[in-house]
C-alpha cells in the first residue's frame, strides 16, 4: 500500500506547478506586439507613401529610378513611364520602379 501513497504525494506536488502557466502566453502576446510596431507599421507606411507619390506623377517631374536613372518624364501611363534621361533618349520603364520626384531642375545641375 506504500506505492499508493507515494504517487498521490507526486501528483499533489506537480498540481502546484499550474498557476505558472499564462507567463508563455503573455510573453507571445508582447512579442507579437513588438513585431507590429517596429517591423510590420512602419513597412505599411511606406507602401502608403510610395502608392501616394506613384499616383501623384505627371509629365515634366523629374525622378529617379530604383535602378539609379534620374530623367524627367515626357509621358506617363497606367503601368509605365517614359523618361528622358538625356537629350532626344528615352526609356520606358515600370511605373512603381520610381522611387522618389526631384524638385523641377534638379536633373541640370547634377
Amino acid at each position: 500500500m506504500d506505492f499508493l501513497i507515494s504517487s498521490a504525494q507526486a501528483q499533489a506536488a506537480g498540481a502546484a506547478a499550474g498557476p505558472g502557466g499564462l507567463s508563455p502566453i503573455f510573453l507571445m502576446v508582447g512579442m507579437v506586439v513588438l513585431m507590429y510596431f517596429m517591423v510590420i507599421r512602419p513597412q505599411s507606411k511606406k507602401a502608403k507613401e510610395h502608392r501616394e507619390l506613384l499616383a501623384a506623377l505627371a509629365v515634366g517631374n523629374e525622378v529617379v529610378t530604383a535602378g539609379g536613372l534620374l530623367g524627367k518624364i515626357t509621358e506617363a501611363g497606367e503601368t509605365y513611364v517614359t523618361l528622358e534621361v538625356a537629350k532626344g533618349v528615352e526609356l520606358k520603364v515600370q511605373r512603381f520602379q520610381i522611387t522618389q520626384v526631384l524638385p523641377n531642375g534638379s536633373i541640370k545641375s547634377a
